[in-house]
């Protein structure tokens, strides 16, 4: 059960870095710094999906994590 839950934490920690990595913000860090006007506007489609599908795969990542903290302490009593 624990090497289950070490590799669920594993591939959920690579598909939470691929899904951040893949969304796209129009500046960078040198928008903090630039004097230009943010437009603000919804999200659709594949970005949509990409953001949602980040923030449930770091809620599964919490999950596993308080699972498998929790099954270690079990098994240290």
């Amino acid at each position: 059960m624990i090497k289950v839950l070490i590799w669920l934490e594993f591939i959920l920690s690579a598909l939470i870095i691929g899904s951040i990595l893949l969304q796209h913000r129009g500046t960078g860090l040198g928008g903090a710094f630039a004097s230009e006007a943010n437009v603000y506007r919804s999200v659709r489609g594949v970005e949509k999906f990409l953001y949602n599908s980040t923030i449930i795969l770091g809620v599964l990542l919490v999950l596993s994590v308080l699972a498998h903290l929790f099954i270690r302490l079990k098994l240290a009593v």
